[in-house]
């Protein structure tokens, strides 16, 4: 009876989670849903025989496996073995807070392990959306991307303000909650009824009032998005990728004006391999410059797949042979801008998904390269940029990020672009590799905390999936839905003013990260030396 109650209590915990990643959820339920692990974690402890911090990590992988199933299954329509290291990694990893703060509670007391319990989530989540191994699609504070109207805030704490809020009303909520178990009293306990209701309703009713209160710098531009509806399982092999061009031409063509300033295709929507320097010698590019030039004042962003080869003895950290060569050469998923200047910046996709584009901690498997290179194995990544490159609009001092796909998903990433000049967020992707699931609308919706985060304008255009316009609140203004082919026209406001969040990026998750490791050091001290720290928690 005991461990079904406690098999309950994890399920519980891990189903409220994931209610926030869709659209019918809300973020407000997060606000009570680490509460059943915190109930789990104090029966477990308080029973004599089951002492020790691992079976509260047993139960909280349950928790985890069934917050990630519930919310990201839908991975599997792309890849079955891409959910399975995406369960395993995700669950593993973030259950390990909890069974640190477990342990500190047991040794420190409760206070330090409430402290601790905030400190390494905090640490674990900072890790996981700047370590080799990124996976930040759960992040507590990402679990209000059907929310806006409660974190705009986020323009100057980002996600990590998010999760931090999470957890302290967690904290406090369980605490009286447990209080008031003992006592069957609040009365006793006001003031902390009190810091929790104004730790609820403080945030909340401040983002509301920036919410309705905010209003845009007037300095609009003209915008199309295009959506082709490719099915992306056939793009690169069935379709040829002039005719993919052509598709893209016409739907443009369809709502451009005289007052266009930009044309967004998706991502790889140029899939032919361009090999960089070669420009001029490409069908689809040429097709490009003639409709740019038929329509002058517009610039055209797009998405290519291109390679580049390097000079005898240059490589770099993913760079291959190149077949019957003493050189290597890189493949890049790339952005580029063609205007009537006649110059073609270009930016690489540089935070790759792990598995799928590239190959984490590449000097750890290093002695199996060659080896995974010969049967044509996962070794192979794609090239990256150290540094965010915008584009500038040769006719005005306008200049965009061109966010690829997966980039989206992580706030300072996206705020290095506006950091560099950025006027306009343009996202590239291809949603269609999920089918008709919850994964393209929790992509797209993200996408809002980013417009928040910035205070910038989003552009965004699928292969498939949902295209659409955000406005600096977050707001959805304009959108194509799952599998329709088409295109949207809007004037969208540029905006060059820096958030907080842009000037500092992730300050709290940086603050939990190193704290965190000193609370560790802190642990295993007390592990190794226990005569260092008298007394016993409780």
């Amino acid at each position: 009876m005991k461990t079904l109650y406690r098999i309950i209590l994890a399920l519980t915990s891990g189903l409220i989670l994931s209610t926030a990643w869709f659209e019918w959820g809300s973020g407000l339920l997060l606000l009570i849903a680490l509460v059943p692990l915190l109930v789990l974690e104090d029966d477990i402890t308080r029973s004599g025989r089951d002492k020790k911090a691992w079976l509260v990590y047993t139960y909280i992988c349950l928790s985890q496996l069934a917050w990630n199933l519930a919310a990201t299954w839908w991975i599997y329509h792309a890849s079955f073995a891409g959910l399975l290291a995406a369960l395993v990694i995700s669950v593993f990893f973030m259950a390990v807070p909890f069974g640190l703060y477990s342990l500190t509670k047991r040794l420190f007391g409760r206070l330090t392990g409430y402290m601790s319990l905030i400190l390494f989530w905090l640490a674990f989540e900072f890790a996981f959306n700047h370590g080799e191994i990124s996976w930040p699609w759960l992040s507590l504070g990402n679990g209000f991307l059907f929310s806006i109207k409660l974190v705009q805030w986020y323009e100057v704490t980002g996600i990590f303000g998010g999760t931090l809020w999470v957890l302290l009303v967690n904290v406090l909520l369980y605490e009286l909650l447990r209080k008031y178990r003992l006592e069957r009293s609040v009365r006793k306990h006001k003031k902390l009824l009190l810091a929790l209701l104004i730790l609820i309703f403080v945030p909340i009713s401040a983002s509301l009032i920036r919410y309705y209160t905010y209003t845009e710098k007037k300095d609009p531009r003209e915008v199309v998005v295009v959506q082709p509806n490719i099915d992306p399982y056939k793009k690169f092999e069935a379709m040829p990728s002039d005719e993919q061009t052509r598709i893209q031409i016409r739907l443009a063509a369809e709502k451009i004006t005289e007052s266009t300033d930009y044309v967004v295709c998706p991502e790889t929507s140029i899939s032919n391999n361009i090999q960089i320097g070669h420009f001029d010698r490409v069908w689809d590019l040429d097709t490009v410059k003639q409709f740019v030039q038929n329509h002058p004042h517009a610039k055209y962003v797009v998405g290519i797949m291109c390679w580049q080869r390097y000079p005898k003895g240059v490589t770099t950290k993913t760079s291959k042979p190149l077949e019957k060569s003493d050189r290597q050469y890189d493949t890049f998923n790339s952005a580029i801008q063609i205007d009537s200047s006649g110059e073609i910046p270009i930016y690489h996709k540089s935070m790759l998904v792990t598995g799928v584009e590239k190959m984490p901690y590449t000097w750890l498997f290093k002695p199996l390269k060659d080896l995974m290179v010969d049967l044509g194995g996962i070794f192979r990544s794609h090239g990256t940029m150290e540094e965010r490159v915008v584009f500038q609009a040769p006719d005005d001092d306008i200049r965009i990020a061109p966010v690829i796909c997966y980039e989206s998903v992580f706030g300072e990433f996206v705020g290095d672009f506006v950091r560099e000049g950025a006027d306009y967020i343009f996202v590239i992707t291809n949603d269609g590799w999920w089918d008709n699931t919850p994964g393209h609308r929790q992509h797209n919706a993200l996408s809002s905390l980013r417009a928040i985060e910035t205070r910038r304008s989003i552009a965004r255009s699928a292969n498939t999936g949902i295209s659409c316009f955000i406005n600096q609140r977050g707001d959805v203004t304009q959108q194509l839905g799952w599998w329709d082919r088409g295109a949207l026209r809007e004037s969208i406001n540029a905006n060059d003013k820096l958030t907080f969040y842009v000037q500092y990026g992730d300050v709290i998750g940086r603050f939990g990260f190193y704290a965190g490791i000193v609370l560790l050091l802190l642990l295993g001290l007390r592990l190794v030396f226990p005569f260092i720290f008298k007394g016993r928690g409780r």
